[in-house]
């Protein structure tokens, strides 16, 4: 069974989705779309085999500006009423770390070192196609494979699975130029490249899953704009909660000089 950890911030205007802010949403319409694809993630994990656990930060943890009366913990259980059958069935935990690759490697080194867990997979929340059959699919494969990875759009990861440990020190931030440089451009430039590279360092068997769109820049949000506009047409499934989002902020994708961009519209 695979404990799914989702590592994820309160939804609030200018602390969500930054790198959509200033482009195609403003900072609430980019909450609002990070508290959908949250709960999508978090209804996923609750109908899969595994379990969720919900690794927030500490209301001192939030830099000043986004601290607010309504603690981190209640809003993210807020979400998750909305999201999951029984609440009570869901662990949530302060984050430990002050990037995201530390409170992501913490969680899953103590989840699978020191409670025994058989497999960790670390979600950010950010991709909302990701669910329930694929990580059933990625659970199987953690049971021949110590990790699994889900690529996504531009070079991102929309998932990692652990059965084994592997050093997390930065992850999940792209090597500079510099560094590609210095090992004569052979070395990973991308995240989903970077952890591969971390996993088979470590000696372990990597896997893969099929590429799932990323909302943390304008091309991955245009990718799942695209792909749930044309799953609702087809009346195929959609993440329900992010599906509604795009519906109610109007979102969609349009061709400006040969460039996709997405717009709002009523």
């Amino acid at each position: 069974m695979t404990l799914h950890c989702l590592v994820v911030d309160p939804p609030r205007p200018g602390l969500s989705l930054p790198g959509l802010v200033g482009g195609p949403l403003d900072p609430e319409s980019a909450a609002a779309l990070y508290a959908a694809s949250i709960k999508d993630a978090m209804a996923a994990a609750a109908q899969s085999g595994g379990e969720l656990l919900v690794n927030y930060p500490a209301a001192e943890q939030l830099p000043a500006e986004h601290r607010m009366d309504t603690s981190p913990e209640a809003e993210l259980r807020s979400l998750a009423a909305d999201a999951v059958e029984d609440v009570e069935e869901v662990r949530f935990e302060v984050q430990v770390g002050s990037t995201f690759a530390a409170r992501a490697g913490n969680a899953a080194t103590h989840l699978l070192s020191e409670e025994g867990e058989d497999s960790v997979a670390v979600m950010s929340g950010t991709a909302p196609t990701l669910g329930r059959t694929a990580l059933d699919g990625a659970a199987m494969k953690l049971r021949r494979h110590e990790v699994v990875v889900g690529p996504g759009t531009g070079g991102r990861v929309a998932y990692l699975g652990l059965a084994q440990v592997v050093d997390f020190e930065g992850a999940y931030e792209p090597p500079s130029a510099e560094a590609s440089a210095a090992d004569g451009g052979t070395g990973p430039t991308t995240e989903v490249e970077d952890l591969v590279e971390r996993g088979l360092t470590a000696g372990h068997e990597v896997a893969f899953l099929p590429v799932h769109p990323v909302i943390e820049d304008e091309a991955g949000l245009a990718t799942l704009v695209a792909e749930v506009r044309a799953r609702l047409r087809a009346g195929r499934n959609v993440p329900a909660h992010t599906a509604e989002a795009v519906e109610r902020l109007g979102l969609r994708v349009v061709d400006e000089n040969g460039m996709r961009r997405v717009v709002v519209g009523e």
